[in-house]
C-alpha cells in the first residue's frame, strides 16, 4: 500500500473547525463578544485552514477514484505469468554468473602467461650472472693524485694499474729498461719543486699574534701616591710588552684607581705574568684586574 492510499483511507475529522466555530459563536451569543479584533484574525486563520483541509480531502478522494479505476482496468496477474517472470529472472542471474566465470577464466590465463614470462626472464638473468661470475672481473686503475705547487703547475704522480693474477707471474720475468729513467726524472722534479716551495714559505714573515689589554690597578687608600704607583707599573718591562696611555678613574671616598693600557705579544707575555709583576709593589698596589682584553 502506497502513502497516497493510506492517506485516502485515513479517517480524519476535517469538519472539526466548523463545529468549533459554531460552538464558539453559541457561547458568544450566550455570554457576549470579547476581544473582537483578535477573534477576527483567528477566524480568518481558521477559515484558511478549513479551506486547505477541504482541498486536501478532495484531492485525496479524486486520487483514490483514479487508482481504483486503474486497478479495475488491469487484469489480475496469473500464476503462469508469475512463474514466467521468476524463470526469466533466474535465467538472467545464471547468464550473469556464466559471464563472470568466463571473465575470471580469461584473467587467470593472462596471469599464467605473465608468470611464465617472468620465469623465462629470471632464468636468462641467472645465466648471465653465472657467466659474469665465471669471467675474471676487470679492475679499473685509480686516477693518479696530483701534487699542487705555488707556481700553478702540477706534477702527476705515476701509479701502476693493478694487473690480473694470471698476468702477474708473466710480468715478473719482464724487465723495464726505460721506465726507471722516467721515474727518476719525476722524483727529481718533485723534490726540486718541494724544496722551492719550502724556501718561499720560509721567507714569508710569520704572523705575530698580539692583544690589547686594559688593566685596573687599585691602591690601598686615598693617601697613596698615584704618580709613584704609575711609575712602578711602567717599570715592568719584558720582550713583547709595550705600555700605552693611562688615566686616573675615581672609585669612591676620594680613592682613585690607575687605568693603564698595554699591547702584548701572546706568545711572550700573558695577563698572569703582568699581574704577578705589578702586585710585587705591595706598598702601592692593592690589586690588579683586567678591565678589557681584545685581539689585534
Amino acid at each position: 500500500m502506497s502513502a497516497v492510499d493510506f492517506l485516502a483511507q485515513e479517517k480524519i475529522w476535517f469538519d472539526k473547525t466548523r463545529y468549533d466555530e459554531a460552538e464558539r459563536r453559541f457561547y458568544e451569543r450566550m455570554n457576549g463578544p470579547s476581544q473582537p479584533a483578535q477573534d477576527v484574525g483567528a477566524n480568518s486563520i481558521l477559515q484558511d485552514i478549513a479551506r486547505a483541509r477541504e482541498n486536501i480531502q478532495k484531492s485525496l478522494a479524486g486520487l483514490k477514484t483514479t487508482l481504483s479505476k486503474r486497478g479495475s482496468d488491469q487484469p489480475p496477474m496469473s500464476q503462469h505469468s508469475q512463474l514466467s517472470t521468476s524463470s526469466s529472472n533466474s535465467a538472467a542471474d545464471q547468464g550473469e554468473l556464466v559471464s563472470r566465470i568466463k571473465s575470471l577464466e580469461l584473467e587467470n590465463q593472462s596471469l599464467h602467461k605473465v608468470v611464465d614470462d617472468l620465469r623465462a626472464a629470471l632464468s636468462k638473468l641467472e645465466c648471465r650472472v653465472a657467466v659474469l661470475e665465471k669471467s675474471p672481473a676487470a679492475v679499473t686503475p685509480a686516477p693518479a693524485p696530483s701534487v699542487p705547487y705555488t707556481n700553478g703547475t702540477t706534477v702527476q704522480q705515476k701509479t701502476t694499474a693493478p694487473v690480473k693474477e694470471e698476468e702477474e707471474e708473466d710480468d715478473d720475468d719482464d724487465i723495464d729498461l726505460f721506465g726507471s729513467d722516467e721515474d727518476e726524472e719525476a722524483d727529481k722534479l718533485k723534490e726540486q719543486r718541494l724544496k722551492e716551495y719550502a724556501e718561499k714559505k720560509a721567507k714569508k714573515p710569520a704572523i705575530i699574534a698580539k692583544s690589547s689589554i686594559l688593566l685596573d690597578v687599585k691602591p690601598w687608600d686615598d693617601e697613596t701616591d698615584m704618580a709613584k704607583l704609575e711609575e712602578c707599573v711602567r717599570s715592568v718591562q719584558a720582550d713583547g710588552l709595550l705600555w700605552g696611555t693611562s688615566k686616573l678613574v675615581p672609585v669612591g671616598y676620594g680613592i682613585k684607581k690607575l687605568q693603564i693600557a698595554c699591547v702584548v705579544e701572546d706568545d711572550k707575555v700573558g695577563t698572569d705574568m703582568l699581574e704577578e709583576e705589578i702586585t710585587k709593589f705591595e706598598d702601592f698596589v692593592q690589586s690588579v684586574d683586567v678591565a678589557a682584553f681584545n685581539k689585534i
